[in-house]
């Protein structure tokens, strides 16, 4: 059974020429406007190293601020090498004519069009990724994080997840791609409404299955064992009328020092998580703000209105892809001369970050009032002030820096500033 369809490579030359450079040019434009982003990350946090905003004075020492500020410069020029990277790899699997020769090794032992061809296409592709992107993963991890005394991954473990993780990209990822594959081969010129239907019912599947046979793997999750602290929020849960599976405690610490708090689950299957290093270095008060402002999010339906948002937005883009992918100039565009349809999934996959990139301010301020109506709902259900508390240790602890340049941050960052953040609870 062959995934091959029928495809022209037949187009007027100028418009080829055409296509190819405006793709260049926009690649590039994007790029700049990355770097010129984070250049100006870089530039404001310096600035304003030297000095705690006056807000956090009396809670931020001024050690912590500029470990908060190197800490910041240090990811970013990270970022501006990572952002190069990135613009190198497409531009060399577009017009460099990478994907052209990745699209040839598989056919040492697969016939061209079938679906073991087109798993074998995008393991080529997904190993290139992998081998690039991995010298800034383990720098990220062992030199940067490490610096700054956050790291507690060991190489051991490191590659211990890395092998997890690889295992469960074939036996989740490989048979999806199939399905995807074969829905997009099978079901005609509306394959695309097929594909994102049964991309729903995977998605509602692995949320309900990921907190008890997925993070496991990762973690070790332990009921929480504090009896005062557990009367605290089953007394918030009731309150809020927010039932769940559990309340647990994940050994977070095992990888890094930063805490965190999240929920995970739906339905039944809802378990709410603390990392170790959050209780370790919250007050009791301090941790069922945290948890009210988790709350927040479900009792407002945010998780849902942003489930929503993200089908509607897959359900255009492929139909999107469903139209680009029968017309020749999509392939020739970007580079590409052996078409079809695995490799068009994966040529869609490499150019949507770039193209959505310019729409990162509208995604950031969709996340950033449910942000504030989230900090808002845990100000009323507990105290304004144990939340201001909580977050400012929560910045503190993991050096974030409390100075970002308004516009990277307009683009970059799902939550708000913490001065605005504390700014809005103080008022509440």
């Amino acid at each position: 059974m062959l995934i091959q369809r029928d495809f022209l490579i037949a187009s007027n030359p100028i418009v080829n020429i055409n296509s190819i450079q405006l793709f260049f040019l926009f690649v590039l434009a994007i790029t700049a406007l990355r770097l010129w982003l984070t250049m100006r990350q870089i530039a404001h946090v310096t600035a304003h190293r030297d000095q705690v905003p006056q807000r956090f004075a009396a809670r931020i020492t001024l050690d912590e601020h500029q470990k908060a500020a190197d800490y910041t410069v240090v990811k970013n020029h990270l970022a501006l090498i990572q952002a190069v990277v990135e613009t190198g790899l497409l531009l060399a699997f577009t017009l460099g004519g990478l994907l052209d020769a990745c699209a040839q090794l598989p056919l040492r032992w697969f016939a061209e069009g079938g679906y073991a061809y087109g798993l074998a296409l995008f393991a080529v592709f997904g190993l290139i990724g992998f081998v690039v992107d991995l010298p800034l993963s383990l720098y990220r991890t062992f030199v940067v994080d490490a610096r700054f005394g956050f790291n507690k991954t060991t190489p051991a473990l490191y590659l211990t997840d890395l092998l997890k993780q690889t295992l469960l990209a074939v036996l989740i990822g490989a048979p999806l791609l199939f399905v995807v594959l074969w829905l997009m081969a099978q079901m005609g010129e509306h394959w695309w409404l097929w594909v994102w239907l049964f991309w729903i019912g995977f998605s509602l599947v692995i949320q309900l299955l990921f907190p008890t046979l997925i993070a496991p793997l990762f973690n070790k999750f332990t009921p929480l064992a504090d009896d005062t602290l557990r009367a605290r929020i089953d007394a918030l849960l009731a309150r809020c009328g927010f039932r769940s599976s559990g309340v647990f405690v994940m050994d977070g610490s095992k990888r890094s020092t930063q805490g965190n708090a999240y929920f995970t689950g739906f339905g039944a299957a809802k378990r709410i998580v603390f990392f170790d290093t959050l209780i370790e270095r919250l007050q009791p008060a301090e941790i069922e703000a945290v948890l009210a402002h988790e709350l927040g999010h479900f009792k407002l339906r945010h998780v849902w209105k942003g489930i929503a948002a993200t089908w509607l937005l897959s359900l255009g883009l492929l139909w999107l892809l469903g139209v680009l992918m029968t017309q020749p100039w999509f392939y020739m565009t970007l580079g590409v001369h052996h078409p079809g349809t695995a490799m068009a999934l994966i040529l869609f996959m490499l150019v949507l970050p770039v193209a959505l990139f310019p729409l990162s301010p509208l995604l950031s301020a969709f996340s950033r009032r449910h942000e504030y109506e989230a900090d808002t709902f845990a100000a009323r259900q507990t105290n304004a002030s144990d939340m201001v508390t909580a977050l400012v240790k929560l910045y503190r602890d993991n050096a974030s820096t409390l100075t970002p340049d308004p516009l990277h941050s307009l683009f970059h960052d799902s939550h708000p500033p913490a001065s605005l953040r504390i700014a809005r609870l103080e008022t509440v």
